[in-house]
């Protein structure tokens, strides 16, 4: 692919918008950092055994660990060389999305309520220790923070999703996930874990449809465009006539 690529196919109509050419290297580190960072915090929950609000932190974090290996297979899959077919260049923009869907947003998930959890909980805190309990208040939020520049990352184009839906339904799906994860916070601060257990269940699930859907967008833009892009057509024209 140019780096200024056509905008107009060989039919007359316009060609899919694709997102750019990216650093599977880059994206390779992140998913390792990924893997790691989530896996280890569920598995040292497991160890000292977790309260009942750790419940589905330890869930997410494990799933934000695990997808992180899914998005290494679609980016390993990706290539532009001999061979190469309309999913294999799709291989790195595939693995963002499963990144940005199912371990950045699983990850942020329990990240504000894991933190409530650790600073209050009685399980992990000797009471042999003679210390003064300090009340956290607003700094607790400080962690679910992060949220904001996400935010900003979706919305103002670097995001993958941005070249899979349009810029209203990109909005509406982020301010989804943000109020959705804000609701599954409360929830948990208010001691309602089934609430907070539905509220993040029906992210999980928009998140694994969203994957579905962008993953075969991805395919079929990129299809479409390797179909009616002049350059490609003059190249079987040559062959053809030779």
């Amino acid at each position: 692919m140019s780096k200024d690529r056509a905008t107009l196919g060989t039919d007359g109509q316009p060609l899919p918008i694709l997102p750019p050419e990216r650093d599977a290297r880059v994206w390779a580190r992140a998913c390792r950092i990924m893997f790691y960072t989530p896996g280890f915090l569920a598995l040292l929950l497991l160890k000292v055994g977790e309260p009942t609000g750790f419940g589905i932190s330890v869930e997410l974090l494990m799933l934000a660990s695990m997808s992180a290996v899914v998005a290494v297979i679609f980016m390993g899959s990706s290539s532009d060389g001999a061979g190469a077919d309309h999913s294999s260049r799709t291989g790195v923009w595939s693995g963002c999305l499963v990144l940005e869907l199912l371990a950045v947003v699983p990850l942020l998930t329990a990240v504000p309520s894991l933190f409530h959890e650790l600073a209050n909980s009685k399980l992990l805190h000797d009471p042999s220790v003679q210390s003064t309990d300090v009340a956290l208040g607003f700094s607790e939020l400080i962690p679910a923070a992060a949220i904001l520049p996400f935010m900003l990352y979706q919305l103002a184009g670097y995001g993958t999703l941005h070249f899979v839906l349009s810029k209203t339904n990109n909005a509406v799906v982020n301010l989804g996930i943000l109020v959705l994860i804000v609701g599954s916070y409360i929830a948990n601060r208010l001691g309602n874990f089934e609430l907070e257990k539905v509220l993040v269940g029906i992210l999980i699930l928009s998140m694994i449809g969203l994957v579905f859907y962008g993953v075969l967008a991805l395919r079929s833009n990129q299809l479409r465009y390797d179909s009616f892009h002049p350059e490609k057509a003059k190249d079987k024209d040559k062959k053809a006539a030779a």
